[in-house]
Order: C-alpha cells, then sequence, then structure tokens
C-alpha cells in the first residue's frame, strides 16, 4: 500500500513581467513555467485585455527569467490570434511539450470570430519563436464541447496521455486521452474523475499542472469550483497509466484571499509546476488578472 500524501503551502510570492506596450498594458493569466537548457526559468503566458476593454480573447508570449519571479518579455507574441478561423477570436490556455532535439508541440486553445466556442489546437515548430499552426489537435463532439485546456504526461509503459477541460450541461468537466505520440492523434476519451457534491469542487473542474517526480503515482494540481464558478486549487494522485484515483484533496490547497465585494472574480488557477531542489514551485493566476508562485512541501 502507497504512504499516504499531503501538501502543504509554505510561501506565496507575486510574479512580475516587463515588456512592451503591447503587452505590459494587458492583464495575464495562465502561467506555463519551465526550466530552460541555459538553467533559466522560460515562460508561456496569456495577455488579455483588462477588464472593460474589447479586442481579442487572449495572444501568447514568451518571457524569461533568473530567478523564476521576474519575467522579461519577448518583443512579440509568439502565437496571435488568426488568421484563419478557429483562432481568429483569440489564443489560449499554451501548454508546451519539448522533444530531445529542442523542438516543440504548443497545445493551446483557439476562440473563433463569436468569442463563445474554442477548439484545442496545436502548433509545432523547432523553437518558441518559430511556430507553425497545425490545426485542431482535439476535436470537439456533441458531448464534449469547448475543448481545451491540455496537460500532457508520457506514462511508465511509454503512452502519452491528454487531460483536457470540457464542458458539458452548463459545467467544465476533466477528460483524458491516450496516444502513442505526443502529437496524437488522441483516442478513447475517458473521464478520470468527477465533482463532489459536498466539496469545494462540487461544480466545475479543470485541468492542471502534473507532478511526476514518482512515476508510481503522479499527482495533478487540478482547478475545481462550485456552481458559481469561485474557482480553488486541490490535487489528486493517480495510478502509473491514470486508470485510477488512489488520492484525493479534503480541502482546496490554495484559495483566492477574501474580496472586497461579493460580485469581484474569486478564481485561483493552476498552470504549471516547476521542481527546485526539494520544492515544488506551483504557477498559478488569481482572478484571471495577476500570476503567483506557491512553494509547496510534500509531506
Amino acid at each position: 500500500m502507497s504512504a499516504p500524501i499531503d501538501f502543504n503551502v509554505e510561501q506565496i510570492d507575486a510574479l512580475t513581467m516587463s515588456g512592451n506596450a503591447a503587452v505590459s498594458a494587458r492583464d495575464l493569466m495562465s502561467p506555463y513555467v519551465w526550466r530552460g537548457r541555459e538553467g533559466q526559468y522560460e515562460m508561456l503566458v496569456r495577455a488579455v485585455p483588462k477588464v472593460g476593454e474589447t479586442g481579442d480573447t487572449g495572444t501568447i508570449w514568451h518571457a524569461t527569467s533568473s530567478d523564476g519571479l521576474s519575467f522579461a518579455a519577448s518583443g512579440q507574441p509568439v502565437l496571435s490570434p488568426g488568421p484563419g478561423p478557429d483562432d481568429i477570436g483569440g489564443c489560449e490556455d499554451p501548454t508546451p511539450v519539448f522533444a530531445d532535439d529542442g523542438s516543440v508541440i504548443i497545445y493551446y486553445t483557439g476562440v473563433d470570430a463569436t468569442r463563445s466556442h474554442g477548439e484545442m489546437l496545436y502548433a509545432t515548430g523547432p523553437a518558441i519563436d518559430r511556430l507553425t499552426k497545425r490545426g485542431v489537435a482535439m476535436p470537439n463532439t456533441p458531448s464534449q464541447g469547448n475543448i481545451k485546456e491540455a496537460t500532457v504526461d508520457r506514462t511508465k509503459s511509454g503512452c502519452w496521455r491528454l487531460f483536457y477541460e470540457f464542458a458539458r450541461n452548463e459545467a467544465s468537466l476533466v477528460g483524458v486521452a491516450e496516444s502513442a505520440g505526443v502529437a496524437g492523434p488522441w483516442s478513447d476519451p475517458d473521464q478520470p474523475f468527477a465533482p463532489r457534491l459536498d466539496g469545494w469542487d462540487s461544480w466545475h473542474l479543470s485541468t492542471g499542472p502534473l507532478l511526476t517526480t514518482d512515476k508510481d503515482r503522479p499527482v495533478m494540481f487540478y482547478n475545481g469550483a462550485t456552481h458559481d464558478a469561485r474557482w480553488r486549487i486541490g490535487w489528486i494522485a493517480f495510478d502509473a497509466e491514470y486508470t485510477k484515483v488512489t488520492a484525493r484533496c479534503i480541502e482546496p490547497l490554495i484559495t483566492p484571499p477574501p474580496a472586497l465585494e461579493r460580485s469581484a472574480t474569486d478564481i485561483a488557477f493552476a498552470a504549471s509546476v516547476v521542481i527546485v531542489g526539494d520544492q515544488i514551485w506551483l504557477y498559478y493566476s488569481l482572478a484571471d488578472t495577476h500570476l503567483y508562485r506557491a512553494v509547496i512541501r510534500q509531506s
């Protein structure tokens, strides 16, 4: 029997990002951070118009940092809306997967011209700043709409798993599909876990980053919410092939600080994990506007 696990937040720090007016004038969310080949921290992040402003639903930028907290953005986005119809409304939720030769696949959400319909798309390239859009990675179906928020892992057996968020019956839920290769095609979709009717995650679920230091028991820091979309971050553990849940938190790991008004955006949303020594750095956004890093210990 596996030993019990739990996680505790030891420290929370705000991220900063400098850049030109095209990115610094926007709010930031979906921070996907990783360690680059030169040891620096790199990030893909979604930049969105501030509340009350109009325009696309997001552009995706690349940024770098020496300490994992203060980032400098590139001169232009690595993924922008259009020219095709699949993402003419916006580019959201970047998830990069790197090959040994440094080439990259980026899964992202493309929003159409109506700003109400999304598809999981992907782009490939020899580097982050040299990408070619490839189209739909996993199509919507009559029972699973607005597929987005990819989380990708290769299991001990060598099979690839793609977790994703989808919409059904006015709820966001989590699915998982499998493939022999990192670029798909993805098949055999399943629902790996469900909302808990009496919990903080009673209605909505969304994918989060995976902690895979123990490949026999990978852990996802997932996002869950009540019917009124008050999102928190929790964790859930799986067996090695993601066929069953082996443990799940009772209370959320990260909750937004109290808002001054009940009507304020009440969202904490996990995006990526970086291992630094014996620490787990969990990157997330608050209120769809600001970026944070939580230092987490496993117990």
